[in-house]
């Protein structure tokens, strides 16, 4: 019987050189074992146990039929992001393909695959899919091919569980209906849906990593990889897995939900801690904050109790007790990404991401894209009114000037503080500003300056909803809402802002050039003085040279955006005024 000597779990030539002679590391493995599972690969290292499984367990196909989706052949124009075009424009949560053809829709949710995530998730992408996809089945290329293809759509709209086909932790998701799928986002469809929970749950667990292992040792999963493992439908423990698992979904899809950057977000999560757990009125941001990290450490831990009695159960059904135990580690809880870390076995909550999507969040309702008084969306596609009797005024000009110095009552960091005392009432609030630059390590005014927009970025994925108009050393610059976009946008920057801007600072300048100049201050007071005068000429020179240069030409000659286009092109028409975003115009 040929022996084999595994070395894969070692990273280097030394360790692999150490190991070498270790038996535990030595496998005795029949060649004829091989061909019982799928492609013959040589698994050498697993059990008869595991061979058996493969021979005389039905493979998941007959159960579900997996499927690789869609190429369009063409990303950049066919795919977007969900909220870079307007919403009224997306069909949601059709279940079939002749009322979604019927609809008028021309965007539908697109299926992708992402990052490594269990039970729900990932849900960003729309594709065009106008009248059944006619645009998708006859956009040529310069051969004169149509380059998209595999459509399986008899497949779309219906309930599903998917993966993505490139990652380091293979996790399934379940999408109930609604839609369309690309080949990096693969998915199983179950040929009974009573079945969807079991086969999600078996593809969550660690028995199908296990198996997966023998059939593919890589990080790519394939349709037919998925199709080829074998899947027991349990009838004893049914109730008990679908239990499971619909509770896993719900706290999934609630802490997916919790960001702005889900289309099913109603509020932010502090505000609806605030309003439904604590129920205060006036109250601090701080005890807000705290009874977040509760909640979610209670969500996190449930989730990992559940994770690991499907395991146990799992385990029971495959009989694989002496090859697998249901442990599942604190770092594979796929929930929690950006909010909290794993450091030596402790959650620990970040407070700092935690206070930006508040933040975030406030500036949403500065603009009028988020309300205190409805949940989810008030204003996402252009055109639309604005209303007047909010809580929480609505920016009337669509310019928010983001500036070192408060020059103007309504610039951002002032209007944030007026936002967290309506939100949180005023007899804390220097209490909660307090607490809200402890969590940044700076003050408001310094993060929405040299901070807030990056964040936004990357939160947006280089896709921002909230435009930067910049001058090329950030001394001017002022946020608008893409949403609200209106071409005559740079003449009101030039005359209501910038313009006033400058006048103001020459009048600071003067003021400070006195200061300097009069003998009686001391050396301190006029050497400070002095400083700041030379601060305030490098700033005007630069504000003027954008005014004149720059931004003239964009208020004189209005520059129309079409959100179908999505942010990349819209964005690059006006890339000589707006902040740099790193690789996105080429």
């Amino acid at each position: 019987m040929p022996t084999y000597i595994r070395l894969t779990d070692y990273k280097s030539s030394d360790e692999k050189e150490q190991e070498f002679f270790n038996p535990e590391n030595r496998y005795e493995a029949k060649q004829e074992d091989f061909s019982k599972i799928p492609s013959s690969p040589i698994t050498y290292w697993i059990s008869d146990n595991i061979f058996q499984k493969f021979q005389k367990i039905d493979k998941l196909h007959t159960i579900a039929t997996p499927r690789a989706g869609m190429i369009t052949g063409n990303n950049e124009n066919f795919v977007k992001l969900w909220f870079e075009t307007q919403i009224d424009k997306i069909g949601f949560n059709f279940t079939n393909r002749e009322d979604a053809k019927t609809s008028g829709f021309k965007w539908f949710p697109y299926q992708k695959g992402g990052s490594a995530r269990k039970w729900y998730g990932n849900n960003e992408y729309i594709v065009i899919w106008e009248d059944d996809g006619y645009l998708l089945k006859n956009t040529t290329d310069s051969k004169g091919k149509v380059p998209a293809h595999a459509f399986n759509e008899e497949y779309i709209y219906k309930a599903n569980a998917n993966w993505s086909a490139v990652s380091s932790l293979f996790t399934a998701r379940v999408t109930k209906n609604g839609s369309l799928f690309d080949a990096g986002g693969s998915a199983a469809f179950p040929k009974n849906e009573l079945h969807l929970y079991q086969l999600a749950s078996f593809l969550n667990s660690k028995i199908a990593n296990y198996l997966l292992g023998a059939i593919n040792p890589t990080i790519n999963y394939q349709a037919w990889n998925i199709g080829n493992l074998p899947l027991l439908i349990n009838s004893v423990y049914k109730e008990e897995i679908e239990t499971l698992t619909q509770q896993n979904i719900d706290i999934s899809k609630e802490e997916w939900d919790s960001r702005e950057t889900s289309w099913d977000f109603t509020q932010n999560e502090i505000l609806r801690i605030k309003n439904e757990e604590l129920k205060i009125e006036n109250c601090k941001l701080e005890d807000a904050y705290n009874k977040y990290c509760e909640y979610w450490r209670e969500k996190f831990f449930t989730l990992h109790k559940n994770e690991e009695e499907l395991n146990r159960l799992f385990i029971d059904i495959y009989e694989l007790q002496d090859e697998l135990t249901p442990e599942v580690e604190l770092k594979d809880i796929t929930i929690l990404k950006n909010e909290a870390k794993i450091e030596d076995g402790e959650l620990v909550f970040q407070a700092d991401e935690i206070i930006k999507q508040f933040i975030s969040y406030g500036v949403g309702v500065m603009f009028g894209r988020y309300s205190l008084d409805s949940d989810g969306l008030l204003i996402a596609n252009m055109g639309q009114d604005i209303p007047t009797s909010t809580t929480f005024e609505i920016d009337d000009d669509n310019i928010i000037p983001v500036l070192e110095d408060e020059y103007f009552d309504d610039d951002i960091a002032s209007r944030f503080v007026e936002f967290v005392k309506v939100a949180f009432g005023d007899e804390h609030l220097k209490e909660n500003v307090a607490f809200i630059e402890k969590s940044l390590g700076v003050s408001l005014r310094k993060y929405f300056v040299k901070g807030f927009y990056e964040d936004h970025i990357k939160r947006y994925k280089k896709r921002p909803i909230y435009w930067m108009v910049s001058s090329p050393k950030k001394g001017f610059m002022a946020l608008m809402y893409m949403h609200r976009y209106q071409s005559d946008v740079f003449a009101t920057v030039q005359n209501g802002y910038l313009r006033e801007y400058i006048a103001k600072l020459e009048a600071s300048e003067l003021n400070y050039q006195r200061e300097a100049d009069d003998t009686s201050n001391s050396n301190v007071q006029r050497n400070r003085a002095t400083k700041q005068v030379q601060k305030i000429t490098k700033t005007l020179d630069e504000v003027i040279k954008f005014d004149r240069e720059v931004l003239t030409s964009f208020a004189q000659n209005r520059v129309e955006i079409d959100l179908d286009d999505g942010v990349k092109v819209n964005y690059c028409r006006l890339k000589d005024i707006l902040f740099p975003i790193s690789g996105l115009c080429k």
